[in-house]
């Protein structure tokens, strides 16, 4: 597990999905505003909606589970709990796995390298500062509860 670089903390003020929504307009911006024949790749509908249906769908179970232990969902605010139980016990992100494969999906769909590469910016954001945050903030709150569960269970898949 990485330690918390908390010079990344301005980012913190930002909730992943608006991150994720601000990105996906910055995707739609460039695609409509670049020459159609050298932005284009091709596109795959058939596996971009079976994406963007499994990130929805993780990221609705997390978010449920969320509201059935009545624990905090926004990053910064105060957890009551550590869920480490079912989806929680395949990936510890899976709020932020399931907006990943959504952006994918989108992108397969959509056929732009822009929707690929905003993709990958926002899981390096993910990776780099909120889940680290995340980690760092249920370490110091649970200690060895969340770190044997840390070292059960991978970020990411």
């Amino acid at each position: 597990m990485m330690i918390y670089d908390s010079s990344h903390s301005g980012i913190l003020a930002f909730k992943p999905p608006r991150i994720a929504m601000a990105l996906l307009a910055l995707a739609v911006l460039t695609q409509f505003t670049l020459p159609v024949d050298w932005h284009q790749t091709p596109s795959f509908p058939g596996p971009a909606i079976a994406f963007v249906l499994l990130g929805f769908g993780i990221m609705i179970r997390a978010w449920w589970l969320f509201r059935l232990y009545e624990t905090a969902i926004c990053p910064t605010a105060t957890t009551t709990t550590i869920i480490t139980g079912d989806i929680y016990a395949l990936t510890r992100n899976p709020m932020y796995l399931g907006m990943i494969l959504m952006l994918l999906g989108i992108a397969l769909l959509a056929g732009g390298w822009v929707f690929y590469a905003v993709t990958g910016i926002y899981a390096l954001i993910l990776n780099a500062v909120f889940c680290r945050y995340e980690e760092h903030k249920l370490l110091l709150q649970y200690g060895d509860d969340y770190a044997e569960y840390a070292a059960r269970v991978r970020r990411w898949f």
